[in-house]
């Protein structure tokens, strides 16, 4: 299966969550499967997600494409630069 099928199955059964904060916030207080972040997401942020990942022990994935693309992916009409399946 591919990263877009493993991201399109989960927004379909709403196990995802999208954003940055929201992201960082569910992952102090749970574990999720995988982290996949967008290409071009700001280093800062990347270095974020990466630190709070390996403090979980979380899977940290990137995506072929950019925070548009990955939108696209999701069914969204905006850029995503996080994207966190529970």
């Amino acid at each position: 299966m591919t990263l877009a099928d493993e991201i399109s199955q989960a927004m379909k059964a709403k196990a995802a969550i999208i954003g940055y904060r929201e992201s960082i916030k569910f992952l102090k207080v749970d574990k999720p499967q995988k982290i996949i972040l967008a290409s071009n997401i700001p280093e800062t942020m990347r270095k974020e997600i990466e630190h709070n990942s390996k403090v979980s022990g979380v899977k940290v994935e990137t995506f072929d494409g950019s925070s548009k693309d990955l939108g696209v992916v999701c069914g969204k009409p905006f850029p995503i630069a996080v994207l966190l399946l529970k």
